[in-house]
């Protein structure tokens, strides 16, 4: 099997790695940063509840703090950020396979190879460009180029940072 490919399927795997995996700390962060406030608007309830003998007293902080907490689901629901942080783990634990699988493979048959460049493609289908800050797409594609190193399309044409041919000296 040609190496120069076998090179440039493990290179798109990596970087597709590491794109992935910083998916995921932006969406965990977004996760995380739409359920601590309705951690405090729960709390709020229930403070709000315990201190009041008179339910009229406490109607209208009540209804204030469950539109809050509507309000923040509603957010939650439409940005979905929990899905999006179990895609993109999946698929970075997928890509990661995919590499170890490359690296474990001393001679690589072509069968082999069409079979994994199949799996790649597969996962890149799956993965949803959009959804990844052009910030991490511009430092994964700085990152990998830096070092003569293959990017898949998806990130060096979408963002207009072509690169000049790479040429690799294969042993």
């Amino acid at each position: 099997m040609n190496a120069l490919k076998i090179k440039k399927l493990l290179d798109k795997t990596e970087c597709m790695t590491l794109l992935c995996t910083k998916a995921t700390t932006h969406w965990s962060f977004i996760k995380f940063c739409f359920n601590i406030p309705l951690v405090l608007t729960s709390s709020a309830m229930c403070i709000i509840n315990s201190i009041s003998t008179d339910a009229n007293d406490i109607k209208i902080p009540n209804i204030i703090v469950n539109a809050l907490s509507v309000l923040i689901i509603s957010l939650n629901n439409t940005v979905r950020g929990g899905e999006k942080y179990e895609l993109f783990k999946k698929l970075s634990q997928q890509f990661m396979i995919i590499s170890q699988e490359i690296d474990a493979i001393d001679e690589m048959t072509t069968e082999q190879y069409h079979i994994l460049s199949l799996k790649y493609d597969n996962l890149i289908q799956d993965c949803p460009f959009e959804d990844v800050p052009i910030k991490y797409k511009m430092s994964v594609a700085k990152c990998f180029n830096e070092v003569n190193r293959h990017i898949p399309i998806q990130i060096n044409g979408n963002i207009g940072n072509h690169t000049p041919n790479i040429n690799v000296s294969i042993l």
